[in-house]
């Protein structure tokens, strides 16, 4: 039979406990974790969000509750009245160890079925099987810490934003659809059938309004929408951290941002220091072949073409020839360099070439092709050392006004920096990466689109090339970085509206586009629009970094998979036909 909590009342959490409290009469209420059961003791740890306490059951001292802990199991839900004891023998496992409680009373608020897994750290369970037994998953203590991290950085970011004048202002969740980005969740209406909302991808529109407005400095944490396909680092629904500041200079922003960066670092006891490293596009991408390049360890690209030329129509590539020396790589065996390769080719390339340097000289299969003495002379330009693996790859695909070559070698420099053990993982390296292309040619379209989005400021030398010469547009946009993982972008916005419309015109918006799309906004701009900037990071891959994850999901209390599922709540799922009727729409 059940016991009703009735009017007792929590004095501490089972983890909070320590030798200092020995002689405290305590009520702990939480799960069964574990129980052991000696015959005259029974012991039993029980666990709550902030640890493990140890109780123990005593026959001879208090048969009655001794008797009725022979009945727990895992998972049950109880309270515990008893009295702190210092143990004999400590456990230092757990931070708890020192002390025991004694049981004087035992409440049984509710029993449990046997769990699918054991509610430990190193759970022997599938993901998918966690996911749709989320609550159970959730008990274990790394997404405790995990969630707890986030509540403390999330609280830490709006202290610091609070303290230098910005306000928290919510924005809309039913808006417009403005599809220039990925695709929107659409949400029909009721009232007005054959019209839809969309979930917002971004408040965007909305907080440059607020500078409109004259609020000056907002910012929010902010629910996000985007209906793409999914990755590790990718969810259809996420969370980021929006701002924008009035007249600002760049630098204001990255002051800002650095200052709430280094308080949100501080959580976990990490010094960060600014001003951030900055770095231009460009230069990130023939040295490191990424816009997002971790700084953690070297491996610079170098442009190795001139060694290739002559082997051109031997080898079928065309485009530049970029290489990297990964030290120690020179003890890779044929199996590694397999691997190497196959990796190479998954990501682009058209082929990856690799020679080792040795104290006898170069050995390398581009030796038939090359010749000794070419090999010899790569090895000295690239600065090679014995020991050394030198790579090189060409591109499986040219795009236009692109150096393809570059993003295979990036890839490559990641891969070989983590076989090899080259990443300083104690190491936090904060990046500013500027001086963007406005445009970016997309593949599918088949046509120039915003790198970014249609509201980024244009570099005011450029503005004679936007209709001409969009590629040589550069942006007013930045990215920051860290670690190699890009936490979001920003830029100092259009605010005038004779040039918010020319982009609309340089994507392909007509007038009648313009105006059907984002009309109110451009109406907006015409009652005196101050210059403003800001940014949005993404706050799961903050705490994702910041927790040590791998995956974005680790820190979400409940992700969808990478098939946009939520096994729990088994959404998205089918509505009967009476909710379709009342919005007006028939499946096809």
């Amino acid at each position: 039979m059940l016991d009703s909590l009735g009017n007792l009342k929590r004095t501490h959490y089972c983890g909070e406990l320590r030798a200092g409290d020995a002689e405290k009469d305590v009520v702990l209420m939480g799960w069964v974790h574990r129980r052991r059961d000696l015959g005259q003791l029974i012991f039993i740890d029980l666990r709550d969000r902030e640890g493990i306490a140890q109780i123990v059951f005593n026959k001879e001292l208090d048969p009655t509750t001794h008797a009725k802990a022979e009945g727990l199991r895992t998972e049950y839900v109880v309270a515990v009245k008893g009295r702190v004891l210092k143990r004999g023998k400590s456990n230092p496992e757990i931070a708890t160890g020192e002390i025991e409680v004694a049981a004087s009373e035992l409440l049984l608020l509710n029993n449990a079925k046997t769990p699918p897994f054991v509610i430990e750290d190193e759970v022997n369970a599938s993901e998918e099987t966690r996911l749709r037994y989320r609550y159970l998953d959730l008990r274990r203590p790394k997404p405790h810490k995990n969630l707890a991290l986030r509540h403390r950085v999330l609280l830490e970011i709006r202290k610091a934003l609070d303290e230098l004048g910005f306000y928290e202002v919510e924005t809309p969740m039913l808006t417009r659809s403005t599809p220039e980005g990925a695709r929107d969740y659409l949400v029909p209406s009721r009232v007005h059938h054959g019209q839809f909302y969309a979930l917002p991808q971004s408040p965007q529109i909305f907080k440059q309004i607020l500078m409109i407005s004259g609020l000056d400095r907002y910012f929010q944490i902010v629910k996000c929408f985007r209906d793409e396909d999914l990755r590790a680092d990718r969810q259809p629904e996420f969370t980021q951290l929006d701002l924008e500041m009035s007249f600002p200079r760049q630098q204001d922003i990255f002051e800002t941002i650095e200052h709430v960066m280094t308080r949100a670092c501080a959580v976990i006891g990490v010094n960060v220091k600014g001003p951030f490293r900055h770095l231009d596009y460009h230069e990130a991408l023939r040295r490191y072949g990424s816009d997002k390049p971790d700084f953690r360890f070297g491996m610079e690209l170098q442009n190795v073409t001139s060694f290739f030329e002559a082997a051109r129509e031997t080898f079928h590539f065309e485009g530049n020839v970029q290489a990297i020396v990964a030290p120690g790589g020179a003890a890779f065996s044929r199996k590694q360099l397999d691997e190497l390769s196959e990796y190479g080719k998954s990501a682009g390339a058209k082929a990856v070439y690799t020679a080792k340097v040795t104290a006898e000289g170069v050995a390398s299969s581009l030796e038939k092709t090359l010749g000794a003495e070419k090999l010899k002379e790569l090895a000295a330009a690239v600065g090679a050392k014995p020991g050394d693996l030198i790579v090189a790859a060409t591109a499986k695909e040219q795009i236009p006004h692109s150096d393809t070559s570059l993003g295979v070698a990036g890839l490559l420099r990641l891969y070989l920096g983590d076989k090899l053990n080259l990443i300083d993982r104690t190491r936090w390296e904060f990046l500013w990466i500027t001086g963007f292309a406005l445009f970016e040619w997309s593949e599918t379209d088949k046509r120039w689109v915003s790198a970014q989005h249609p509201f980024t400021g244009i570099v005011e030398e450029d503005l004679d090339k936007l209709e001409t010469a969009p590629w040589e547009c550069r942006s007013k946009g930045y990215d920051l970085v860290l670690n190699g993982v890009e936490l979001g972008s920003g830029s100092i916005r259009i605010h005038r509206q004779d040039i918010q419309e020319r982009m609309f015109k340089a994507l392909g918006l007509s007038p009648e586009q313009q105006r059907q799309r984002f009309g109110f906004f451009l109406d907006a701009l015409t009652y005196g629009t101050p210059p403003h900037g800001g940014i949005a990071l993404g706050l799961d891959r903050v705490v994702t970094l910041l927790a040590g994850e791998k995956s974005i999901r680790e820190v979400i209390a409940f992700p969808k998979t990478t098939a946009a599922q939520d096994l729990m709540a088994d959404s998205p799922s089918a509505v009967d036909t009476a909710q379709l009727d009342d919005l007006g729409i028939r499946l096809k």
